[in-house]
């Protein structure tokens, strides 16, 4: 399915791009932006923007890495500390 008209992205092509990320780096953050520059593109008009969050979020590999998680609430900090 196509997800990005602008730039002709599939919902395949994000699962690939995120899939790839997380494989080259167990505790990066993904990001749209980062998908696109994976990708060789850059976002245009924004209109696809809910559907290419939505796609990322059904992306089992797209989860925060578990150092990272709790930062908000500060548990990880006092976990390490």
């Amino acid at each position: 399915m196509i997800v990005c008209h602008c730039q002709s992205i599939s919902d395949r092509d994000i699962h690939a791009a995120i899939d790839w990320m997380r494989a080259a780096d167990a505790d990066a953050i993904i990001t749209p932006g980062k998908v696109y520059r994976v990708l060789g593109k850059a976002a245009e008009c924004g209109g696809c923007m809910p559907l290419f969050l939505s796609t990322m979020r059904g992306n089992a590999n797209l989860g925060v890495p578990a150092a990272l998680t709790g930062l908000r609430r500060g548990t990880a900090r006092e976990k390490t500390a």
